[in-house]
């Protein structure tokens, strides 16, 4: 049984520590972390990027050479987990002897840990599995759609996990996340926009309603994401700009977008 341990630290430590475990080749590319590994222990690419201090994303399309245990460290209930698998089977329990519940392809799972038990995820060997995890940072958020997450799945109802049938409309998000054209600050910006997406996406299906009220917001931001998109003179990262250009592009891209992007929902939401 190989065993990998993953801490909540930034993604930097996170994906370091996975290269110890698993060996092969890591990068980091507009921001985005990538792992791609065919070792002893494994075959296939994880990435990973938080783009913003409240939402990472990771991505496992891998196949493990032996049974493997996946554990997440608990953080006590600040964050929510949007489990989206693919292919294979996922197996999650909050501690290894805790119940034992599978995820399947074109199935999601919802978790919250509320407890200092880690989620422990289980993969066979030999058998490929292709995944997604979002992770929303409900704790101490400014952003009504954050805190009103933290009101639909909220931290004091103990440790659970909801799975159902995943919405397509999130598959369809999760795609056009991987296969975003476009470079530099358009992409950061579009990654964001298109995370945010699926967690009103998920919002909305737990509470019946949510998005009705954000609809004329919504109709908005589309128009002026599809004029980003229009955008491919940009090819250029934060990264590679003075903290003086940095701080000007954001602020012309949030002012000519009306704040899309970092926007407060002042619609009543579901109490």
């Amino acid at each position: 049984m190989k065993k990998l341990y993953l801490n909540t630290g930034n993604m930097n430590t996170i994906f370091n520590d996975l290269k110890g475990s698993l060996g092969g080749s890591l990068i980091l590319e507009s921001s985005q972390y990538k792992l791609k590994t065919r070792t002893k222990n494994a075959d296939g690419m994880l990435s990973g990027i938080t783009v913003s201090p409240n939402i990472s994303f990771v991505e496992f399309d891998i196949v493990f050479y032996k049974d493997t245990q996946l554990s997440l460290e608990s953080d006590e209930g600040s964050n929510v987990l949007f489990v989206y698998c693919s292919k294979g089977n996922l197996v999650h329990s909050f501690g290894i002897g805790g119940e034992r519940k599978t995820i399947k392809p074109n199935q999601n799972g919802v978790i919250r840990n509320t407890s200092g038990i880690n989620s422990v995820f289980y993969f066979e060997g030999f058998k490929p599995v292709r995944f997604a995890i979002l992770s929303c940072n409900t704790k101490a958020a400014q952003k009504d759609l954050f805190s009103a997450l933290n009101k639909v799945f909220p931290g004091n109802a103990g440790n659970y996990i909801r799975i159902g049938r995943q919405n397509f409309k999130i598959a369809q998000k999760i795609n056009e996340f991987s296969t975003i054209p476009q470079r530099g600050i358009v992409r950061n910006l579009l990654r964001n926009r298109i995370l945010e997406d699926i967690l009103e996406i998920e919002l909305d299906q737990h509470t019946y309603g949510y998005m009705k009220d954000i609809k004329p917001i919504k109709a908005l931001m589309n128009k002026q994401l599809e004029e980003l998109k229009k955008v491919p003179v940009l090819n250029f990262s934060l990264a590679e700009a003075g903290q003086t250009s940095r701080n000007y592009l954001l602020k012309m891209f949030r002012e000519k977008y009306h704040l899309v992007f970092n926007r407060s929902f002042n619609q009543k939401l579901v109490s």
